[in-house]
Parts: C-alpha cells; structure tokens; sequence
C-alpha cells in the first residue's frame, strides 16, 4: 500500500519497489511506474497500484477418484503480474487517493480465478485415476496437469498475469479411509516388528545357550584339568616319597657302611693296641725278668752285712718321710743291747 501525505489540500504519494503505480490526471497518464513519488490533488487524480513482485497463493480443495473415493488436495501457486497496465484495465487496481488502500479486492478476484482454474485441472485428473494410484504418482500427476492447465489458460495472460511456478503438498484422503489404508501397512510393519523382536529373542537365546555350553565346556575343561593336577600332585608326592625313601635307605646304608668301617676300624685299633700292648707287657716282663736275674746274680755274689744294707737302704727309700723320731729309754736300751751282741758275736 502507498504512503500518502496531506498538505494544504495536496496529497503527496511514495510508492515502494515492487508496486506499480499509474497516476492519470484528466484522462491522461501523468506518472507510470514502481517506486515512484509525487505530488498530485486528489479531486483530479486517478491512482492506481499493481503489485510486481512474486505471490504466493496456497489453496486446498477436495476432489474425488475414479473409485469414488473423496481426497484432499494442498498446492501452492507462485504467480506475479508482468504487465501492470494490462491488469490494472482488466482488473480494479484503484487506489483511495486520501488513505492509498484499494477501493475493491484485485488480489482477491486474481486469487479466485487461479484457484477455480487450477482446480478444474486437479479435478479432471484425479477424476479418472483411483485412489491407490493417486495417493502414489497423485502429487506428481496433479502438479504437472495444473501446470499444463494454468500455461494455457488464456484469461492469465489476457490479464496480464504469470505463473512462475506450481507445487502440490499433499493428495489425502479422507481420515477413515487412510487409517483403513494405514491398517494393512501398519499390520505388516507390526509383524515385522514382532518376527524382527523374535529374532531377536531367538538370537539372544541361541547365544545364551553358547554362552551357557561354554561356560560349561568351560567348566568341564576345569575339572578334567584339575583332576590332572590333583594325579599330578599324588605322582609328585609319590615320587617325592620314592626319592625320599630311596635318599633315607642309601643314607642308612652308607651309616651302616660307615659304623662297620668305624667298627672294624675300631677293632683292628684295639687289636692292634692289644697287641702292642701284650708286646709292650712282655717286653716289659722280660726286661724286668731279666733284670731280676741280673739282680740276683749281682746279689747272689755280695755278703750279708751288704745285702743287709742295701735292703735297708731300699726300705728306707719305701718309708714315709719321717720328721722326728723320739726314742723311749727302753727302745734305745734293747737297741743298744743288740748292737752290742752284735759287736761280740
């Protein structure tokens, strides 16, 4: 919409770029063109304002099948006006001089005969295809016919109008018959769902169970080699036993050995000490058998008085040591007798 300002009973218009504004004064054009600003009365002024720019036009309408079936339709049309002058003649583009709003509804009218128009087409199409078929390619077909249909339509032209481009959202049926349609799909995927979930279940038992056999071969593996190393144990301790028995006998049989080498020893050291010593004691009988006779062959040639002496002399030498000797008057008056006697005799 145009900015318009008062001044002194003066209007004064600013366009922007994409409206197309047609200023005719008495019949004559004055100003034509987008973006333009002027000064104008308004009692001589016809305006008019076109838009330039891209418009989009959404637009649903319902539709039926071949089967019968009623459907929905979503599409978008991108249309803008390519000959302002022509538009503006065909349709009512004026503009109120005072406030710069469209006196009618152009955008609305241009709205309705590209919507009836397009329509018509989708209608045509979807009339002769079911609905399976038009639920599938229904979005390409629908898009492509109303293409077609709006490119030669000759009112669009004629007023200036072009359609730059066509999309279709959505060709949907009614709510029951898609969640109908959903049903079966929705079944399928369940039960794929359910066999997919038992596979799963199947593969997590069938692993379970090769884990349990493991775990038990496992298990079994243990055992046998435990039993391996408890017979291996029992032919270690029998073997230790053996060797130990065998090490205690060849030790017992070298003491043996030993004590019989130190007894014979021994035996042969007392016979030998024997003897020697039964040498020793005969030698020793003999030399004192020999001296004895030497002795008395030396006393068998000395007198009494001698032999007297000497046995004296050899007594005394076997007496105790005697440090005093008290001689009583009668001991020494015998002795003295005797020796006497001695002397006479």
């Amino acid at each position: 919409m145009a900015d318009i300002i008062r001044r002194l009973g003066w209007r004064h218009l600013r366009s922007t770029p994409t409206a197309h504004i047609r200023h005719h004064r008495g019949g004559k054009l004055v100003h034509d063109g987008p973006g333009v600003g002027f000064w104008f009365r308004p009692l001589a002024a016809a305006l008019s304002e076109v838009p330039v720019e891209d418009r989009e036009l959404a637009m649903t309408f319902r539709a039926r099948t071949a089967d019968f079936q009623d459907v929905s339709v979503q599409a978008t049309v991108t249309y803008r006006i390519v000959d302002p002058a022509l538009a503006a003649a065909r349709l009512d583009f004026s503009v109120d001089p005072d406030t710069g709003s469209w006196r009618g509804a152009p955008l609305e009218q241009l709205g309705t005969l590209l919507t009836e128009t397009a329509q018509q087409h989708a209608l045509d199409v979807l009339a002769r295809t079911p609905l399976s078929a038009a639920l599938v390619d229904g979005v390409t077909a629908v898009r492509d016919r109303i293409t077609a249909g709006l490119g030669a339509e000759p009112r669009l032209p004629a007023t200036g109008i072009e359609v730059v481009a066509v999309r279709v959202m959505a060709v949907r049926p009614e709510a029951e018959v898609e969640r109908a349609l959903r049903t079966p799909a929705r079944e399928r995927i369940q039960q794929e769902a359910d066999r997919a979930t038992y596979e799963r279940r199947a593969v997590a038992v069938e692993r379970e169970r090769a884990i349990a056999e493991n775990e038990l071969a496992s298990q079994i593996e243990l055992a046998r080699r435990e039993e391996r190393l408890v017979e291996q144990r029992g032919a270690n301790a029998r073997r230790e036993a053996e060797e130990a028995a065998a090490a205690d006998r060849v030790r017992a049989q070298a003491e043996a050995a030993r004590t019989v080498k130190l007894a014979e020893a021994e035996a042969a050291r007392s016979v030998a000490l024997a003897s020697a010593e039964a040498q020793a004691a005969r030698e020793v009988g003999e030399a004192r058998a020999e001296a004895q006779a030497a002795w008395l062959r030396v006393h068998g040639d000395v007198d009494v008085a001698t032999l007297h002496a000497l046995t004296g002399a050899r007594l005394a030498e076997n007496l105790p040591r005697i440090d005093s000797v008290t001689v009583s008057p009668d001991v020494l008056t015998g002795l003295l007798a005797r020796l006497g006697d001695g002397d006479r005799g």
